[in-house]
């Protein structure tokens, strides 16, 4: 309570202040016209800002001069970049000369022609200026025309400005995105508290409000600001945090940037910054609060200018609407006619109000309307729907008159008055239609003036494009004699340094790619022979099962044969064991012998036949140790040790082409499906290990030897019995 209270006792004490310093402030303002020198040598310099303190702003052509609203006693500030800021106080009315140092020493050096081309820019950018609002294609080759002037010249500053101008003209159009690209550019050629404002403000309106915090805190800190500036920074950063919905945030830039307008008396400003603090707190809910600060704006406002206080009327119309306070919004409205038709008489010098503000008669008179129906007055909302539609048609509203027509049509339904209400309605029917013809007429001329738009920018882009070609070489022929000597000696460096670099680069990737070359085959290699060293008590496991079982069976002359033949073949395996490779006769020879083991414990299942072809010349070929057997160990096991009958077991050796043969495995046994099917829950428990540990073998041996064992498995029969095992055996 004990803040509410110190609040509207400060908005009081504010319009107090306000009003106290409008009287005192006079009105007699004069365009004061002047020129800015360099002192010491009295040539013109085109670009320097010119403000009051009470915001009007100019800034100096190429030559030099300005004019500017003033009255007797207002400071003056001139300030640029490349001069000292100087501060005038205004005494009389006649011209003003005003001499400054320490300029530059490139502007100092600047040739009569060279001032006759900033000359000619700055007349270009008030002419782009000019016909901003008339025809923007004008108003963009003017732009254009500014830029391809600065030809060679380092101009930073004269491009800045005209990048900026052509940012102020897409932003004026609502095309915000090539009007912050052209700020973005203005700024990158050269940074100017104008420049960033501008951009702010057109981040604001795409919403972008971190972009705008983050563009204007460094500015925050600078002392060279005028006044103006730093409320316009004020403003700009409190829209941003308010649309980011941080309302305290924003009421306390707002105040801040109120402060020094109240202090400066710039009056336009404060009637801004009240109306802001306002929204901000009635969006916050906090109504008193917003009331106050409403009042403060609405009499500022109604002291300054009667199209702003009409725009200020509305504003706080609006606010009762919101809080559903329909006889103020209505009183307030009603007020708001009034000087609408003072503003519209000639003799006011004003014909309209601006139209981007969208306020005018027909509006209001709808709004009065729609106020009184949310009271269910309907009696008295006719009237005004009714001279709101008049006047709409007169104005050529087309929207404002379908809307005022159709709630007419609804009030009269509501009355019981179904005749009216069907004969509005046929009319709102038709505005409609007449609205949809004119949309797309919009439409079709919003894509036409995009298309051109577009061209528009696409042309500036390469003016400046070939602008920065073209001083890229004229810079580069002005030092190309001094630089010959120095250049060969820093291209010889470079060349040296290079051939040294790539040197080195080639010597690293050939020592990085023998390194990996070397580690990949040492893992390989290690893989191998873990993969063997599990191969064997794999093997040798499944074989003493073997030797078990005719022991279990007391078959011992049986079982010794077997131990005897087994021997032999572990004798043959351990020999093979440490290479990746052995002859493929070896590796028939222990095959042979392994199926021969099996056949002598299944001899009642299966018999077998070991096919090579006498064209293939197998002491040409290598094969992996131990590649075959898992596969015959596998269809002897799973296929053909649970036929019923008698199966057979073939093995062929074939040529496949003039470097690798075929090897193909076959078993008739019950196929692989049924093989599974047929498992006891031990057996699916028990992971076969012999297969994956051949894939691993297969796939490593490829990666190290390009592809030399290609394996491939089917089922030998269309019903899914029968297993074919092929191997294609590569020479090389």
């Amino acid at each position: 309570m004990k803040n509410l209270i110190l609040n509207i006792v400060f908005c009081l004490v504010l319009g107090a202040c306000v009003g106290f310093g409008q009287n005192q402030g006079g009105s007699n303002k004069f365009v004061l016209k002047g020129r800015v020198e360099l002192k010491k040598t009295n040539q013109p310099i085109s670009g320097v800002s010119i403000s009051t303190n009470w915001g009007e702003h100019a800034i100096t052509n190429g030559l030099g001069e300005f004019k500017i609203r003033v009255r007797i006693g207002d400071e003056l500030v001139i300030e640029d970049e490349e001069i000292e800021t100087v501060r005038y106080r205004v005494k009389g009315i006649d011209d003003v000369l005003i001499l400054v140092e320490d300029f530059s020493t490139v502007n100092l050096s600047r040739s009569r022609s060279s001032t006759h081309m900033l000359l000619r820019h700055q007349s270009l950018l008030d002419s782009a200026e000019q016909y901003k609002d008339i025809d923007i294609e004008k108003s963009i080759d003017f732009v254009a025309q500014s830029i391809s002037i600065l030809g060679t010249w380092g101009q930073k500053k004269e491009l800045a400005r005209s990048l900026s101008k052509l940012g102020e003209i897409y932003q004026y159009h609502k095309q915000l995105d090539l009007a912050i690209d052209n700020y973005e550019d203005a700024l990158e050629a050269s940074k100017t508290i104008k420049t960033s404002l501008l951009l702010a403000k057109a981040y604001n309106l795409s919403s972008r409000y971190d972009k705008t915090v983050q563009l204007l805190d460094p500015l925050l800190n600078l002392k060279t600001m005028v006044s103006y500036q730093k409320i316009s920074l004020y403003e700009l950063l409190g829209d941003a945090k308010k649309g980011g919905s941080n309302i305290p945030g924003a009421i306390e830039f707002y105040n801040e940037g109120l402060l020094i307008a109240d202090k400066n008396q710039i009056t336009p400003k404060m009637i801004d910054l009240n109306s802001k603090i306002a929204d901000a707190y009635s969006r916050d809910n906090k109504i008193m609060e917003a009331e106050a600060y409403y009042g403060n704006s609405l009499e500022l406002a109604t002291q300054s200018a009667p199209k702003r206080a009409v725009q200020e009327k509305e504003k706080v119309a609006d606010f009762y609407n919101n809080k559903s306070r329909f006889n103020e919004e209505i009183t307030m409205r009603k007020k708001s006619l009034q000087d609408i038709k003072k503003l519209n008489q000639p003799k006011a010098g004003i014909s309209k109000l601006v139209q981007e503000d969208t306020i005018t008669s027909q509006r209001i008179n709808y709004k009065i309307a729609n106020a009184y129906i949310a009271q269910d007055k309907y009696s008295e909302a006719i009237p005004f729907l009714k001279k709101s539609i008049v006047e709409a048609g007169s104005e050529d509203d087309i929207v404002v008159q379908k809307d005022a027509t159709r709630k007419l049509s609804e009030v009269y339904k509501e009355r019981g008055d179904y005749t009216k209400a069907l004969d509005t309605y046929q009319s709102y029917v038709a505005l409609v239609d007449t609205l949809y013809v004119r949309k797309e007429q919009e439409i079709s001329r919003a894509n036409r003036f995009n298309r051109d738009i577009a061209a528009a920018q696409s042309r500036l882009v390469g003016l400046e494009n070939e602008r920065e070609l073209s001083q890229s070489k004229y810079a580069l022929a002005l030092t190309e004699q001094q630089l010959v000597e120095e250049s060969y000696k820093r291209q010889r460096w470079i060349i040296y340094s290079l051939i040294f670099g790539l040197l080195l680069t080639v010597l690293a990737a050939f020592f990085f790619y023998r390194s990996n070359q070397q580690q990949k085959l040492t893992n390989n290699l290690l893989a191998l022979k873990s993969l063997r060293s599990q191969m064997n008590p794999h093997f040798i496991f499944n074989a003493l099962n073997s030797v078990n079982n005719f022991i279990s069976k007391s078959d011992e002359r049986s079982a010794n044969r077997y131990l005897s033949d087994f021997s032999t073949l572990m004798r043959s395996v351990l020999e093979n064991s440490e290479e990746d490779f052995i002859p493929l006769e070896k590796e028939l020879e222990q095959l042979e012998l392994y199926i021969k083991l099996e056949h002598s414990r299944f001899e009642d299942k299966f018999d077998y036949q070991i096919h090579v072809d006498e064209n293939v010349p197998v002491t040409n070929y290598q094969i992996p140790p131990m590649l075959l057997q898992p596969y015959i160990e596998n269809a002897i096991w799973h296929g053909l040790r649970y036929r019923d009958s008698k199966g057979v077991l073939s093995v062929s050796v074939s040529n496949n082409s003039n470097s690798s043969i075929a090897i193909c495995i076959t078993d008739n046994g019950i196929g692989r499906k049924k093989s599974v099917s047929i498992k006891t829950q031990n057996q699916k428990k028990q992971k076969s290990k012999g297969l994956g540990i051949i894939q691993k073998r297969v796939a490593i041996l490829n990666d190290m030897y390009s592809d030399k064992v290609d394996i491939k498995i089917s089922d030998l029969e269309t019903d899914g019995s029968g297993t074919k095992v092929l191997f294609i055996l590569k020479k090389e």
